[in-house]
């Protein structure tokens, strides 16, 4: 028995050597895997810190977007800041400051968008829910734009012979349009009172933002109802003097005529051929002269110079001649009319039917005035065409010593020590 203890002992060597190998091959083989192990432990290790960085990063943002549009801009701050320090792991913290400069960046542009969306979502939820209103308000528009479309030729056909029918017409439009515009109105605010008392003071700002334009318009309706003046007519309303062209509702425009106590070039009653426009208040600031409205005629008067050594009755005969001859017939027919008007008013006054003469006394001469009636429009032609005929009369040598022009003279009148005039001493000097 003994002779085989070596052998086996051999045996269990070699059986070692193998087991060993084995044993040693496996250890590199575990630290082999265990590198690989830790080396795909750390790759994904920094994938899940990649992902949680961009996780954080985009619940940071989220969270900054919300905060920004329930809080104010620094209690949205502050709360980001704390959230970001419990919530994101230390990987995430050392990069907080770089991924705040990114966020801010964008944040203005998402609170701005989100905000015009926003905007935009409740106008539509407030228009879709009004809706119905504003279509009700737009059909009673539309029903007073109708009302005055069918209205005005109805109103046109039974007042075209009015002078008035322009401001009927106007008024009649203006209140349907009030009524369809109180309707819509009311309609869209619910509450008629509140749309009363907001129409009152709206009322009120614009009458003292409007005044002018107000008062024109005022003055246009007055004159449609009371006819101051029509087109045609000649007026002198303020500073301004012509024959009226035409009528709005603000504005009345008129071609201008010369007179002597305007400037220009023309000092006569003839026009200049320039339009002057006026607002319509001045009919309500200023006196109205119309001179052709209701009687086309006026009284006009012509000045004779006549020397105090004329004979004066001789002249007046001359004179009442020549305007009798020149206007007697044409004034009849327009003093009778004269005189119907005053009748009418009851105005008891006598109205001559032929051209009267006056005498009127001044420092060197005597004036004898004629007095006549001729339309407004042709005074100049008349006043010329009756100077020219007294002219050629008063030149007959009939009337040579008897009837004698006046101009402006000097005469020398000697007296003596008690200042009675020396006769025969006259000295008349040569006409000035």
């Amino acid at each position: 028995m003994k002779p085989s203890a070596p052998s086996q002992s051999r045996q269990i060597n070699t059986s070692k050597r193998p087991i060993k190998k084995s044993v040693r091959q496996r250890k590199k083989l575990v630290k082999r895997r265990r590198g690989k192990s830790s080396g795909q432990n750390t790759a994904s290790k920094a994938n899940q810190q990649l992902s949680k960085f961009r996780q954080a990063s985009v619940v940071a943002v989220a969270i900054t977007m919300l905060l920004l549009t329930v809080f104010s801009e620094g209690e949205a701050v502050q709360t980001q800041d704390t959230l970001t320090t419990e919530n994101v792991e230390d990987t995430v913290v050392d990069n907080v400051e770089t991924t705040e400069e990114a966020v801010e960046i964008g944040d203005i542009g998402r609170a701005a968008t989100d905000e015009a969306v926003t905007t935009i979502r409740e106008l539509w939820v407030g228009f879709y829910q009004n809706l119905p209103k504003l279509l009700i308000a737009l059909a009673a528009l539309l029903l007073g734009w109708l009302l005055s479309k069918i209205i005005r030729p109805l109103l046109r056909s039974f007042t075209k012979n009015w002078r008035t029918s322009s401001a009927v017409m106007a008024v009649t439009s203006i209140a349907i349009w009030l009524l369809a515009i109180g309707v819509a109105l009311s309609v869209m605010a619910g509450d008629i009172r509140a749309l009363v008392g907001s129409v009152g003071l709206v009322g009120l700002a614009l009458s003292w933002a409007l005044q002018t334009p107000i008062e024109s318009f005022t003055g246009w309706l007055l004159n449609s109802f009371k006819g101051y003046y029509r087109v045609g007519d000649r007026i002198a309303v303020g500073d301004v003097f012509g024959d009226v062209y035409q009528i709005d509702s603000l504005n009345t425009t008129v071609w201008e005529i010369g007179s002597p106590d305007q400037l220009g070039s023309v000092q006569a009653e003839q026009p200049t051929g320039r339009l002057v426009t006026f607002p319509n208040n001045e009919i309500l600031t200023s006196t109205v002269i119309n001179l052709t409205r209701d009687f086309p005629y006026v009284w006009d008067e012509l000045a004779i110079p006549i020397a105090n050594e004329s004979d004066l009755m001789l002249a007046m005969e001359v004179l009442q001649k020549v305007a009798d001859d020149l206007l007697g017939a044409y004034m009849e027919q327009p003093a009778l009319e004269y005189a119907r008007i005053l009748k009418k008013a009851n105005i008891d006054e006598k109205v001559a039917q032929n051209p009267q003469l006056f005498v009127s006394a001044t420092d060197s001469w005597t004036n004898i005035i004629i007095r006549y009636l001729v339309t407004a429009k042709s005074r100049r032609k008349w006043k010329s065409d009756l100077q020219i005929a007294v002219s050629q009369e008063l030149n007959k040598s009939q009337y040579k010593r008897k009837i004698i022009s006046a101009y402006s003279r000097q005469q020398y009148q000697p007296i003596d020590s008690d200042g009675v005039p020396i006769s025969g001493m006259n000295t008349p000097q040569k006409p000035e």
